[in-house]
């Protein structure tokens, strides 16, 4: 995450753009030479150090455990790998400051595009169809979570929408569904968000509003 600023620079400016060894240009040319995937490491690690597949596995497993002993070890292996393929003691080890960040966060390409695919399916759905989207929100949000952290979820959904100009019809006895729903292109408050309305009393309302509308308490 620290690498974005530099990954920016290096995308407007590709004079930039620069590599420690010439062998990091093939596995680094997507990203404008920085350091952004588990699978960056995995392969530096095969083709300036080294390593097997496997023990690339083992260095990313690692990192990925945070495992300050571990990853000692794994840094003299990477020294010794690379220098027995010609780097410098002092370019192995720049090279091995560029992957140590990776203890801390990291993960894989595939990962990464899932989540870039994710990001932009439920950016365009936001953007075109709000109301809808805020309403499928704010109910997923009463179902992932219990307590202060859901409340705090669907104020912060609710804020939101009203950022977006989507009203929120408050919990209505006569009007509210289960979950959020949607109502003359506004969102009109789930039953089941309200605090202490239990799902056993949802369904007697639910049952007792097919009689007709409620008049009285």
């Amino acid at each position: 995450l620290e690498m974005i600023p530099e990954y920016i620079a290096r995308k407007h400016n590709p004079a930039l753009i620069s590599f420690l060894d010439p062998r990091l240009e093939p596995i680094l040319d997507q990203s404008f030479g920085v350091i952004v995937y588990q699978d960056d490491v995995m392969l530096i690690a095969i083709h300036l150090a080294g390593y097997c597949w496997l023990e690339a596995d083992k260095l990313r497993k690692a990192m990925g455990k945070k495992i300050p002993a571990e990853m000692k070890k794994q840094k003299e292996t990477f020294i010794q790998g690379a220098i027995k393929n010609g780097l410098t003691l002092k370019k192995a080890e720049d090279i091995f400051e560029l992957i140590a960040p990776f203890a801390g966060y990291g993960f894989n390409k595939a990962h990464a595009s899932c989540y870039a695919t994710i990001a932009f399916r439920t950016a365009y759905l936001k953007a075109h169809f709000p109301v809808e989207f805020m309403t499928a929100l704010l109910t997923a949000e009463s179902r992932g979570s219990t307590g202060p952290q859901k409340n705090e979820k669907i104020s912060i959904a609710v804020a939101e929408c009203k950022r977006l100009k989507i009203d929120v019809l408050g919990p209505n006895v006569n009007r509210s569904e289960q979950d959020f729903s949607i109502e003359d292109n506004k969102v009109r408050f789930g039953l089941s968000a309200v605090k202490n309305v239990g799902s056993a009393a949802i369904t007697t309302i639910l049952e007792g509003r097919e009689k007709g509308e409620f008049t009285g308490i």
